[in-house]
């Protein structure tokens, strides 16, 4: 815990194992995790559609558990957009979005 989910699109102007292990590392320097703990996979959509003449698009899911503030999950989502937008630039469409674990209910072996 946590993950960090890449979609994104298959035309990607970076090598995708590359872009992986950036945000890996961004997730691990964020300290708001233990580093031992994050995990990273990214999921290519061959197919897609987008309405705004954006060439490509990422939208990086952020799953952990509950508990961190409204702060820290601002700037962990506004420094992984940035991380992002200088990879690919303005002509993908991005977004980021983290996800609170409930601990009640989510399981792992």
């Amino acid at each position: 815990m946590p993950h960090f989910i890449l979609e994104h699109s298959a035309n990607l102007p970076i090598d995708t194992e590359a872009l992986v292990s950036q945000v890996q590392q961004f997730a691990c320097a964020s300290g708001l995790f233990d580093p031992t703990s994050v995990k990273t996979r990214a999921v290519a959509f061959e197919h897609f559609q987008l309405g705004d003449g954006k060439q490509g698009f990422i939208h990086l899911q952020i799953h952990m558990m509950a508990g961190r503030t409204l702060e820290q999950k601002q700037m962990l989502t506004e420094g992984a957009l940035k991380l992002l937008l200088a990879k690919v630039g303005e002509h993908f469409a991005l977004s980021v979005h983290c996800y609170d674990l409930l601990s009640d209910i989510y399981r792992k072996n």
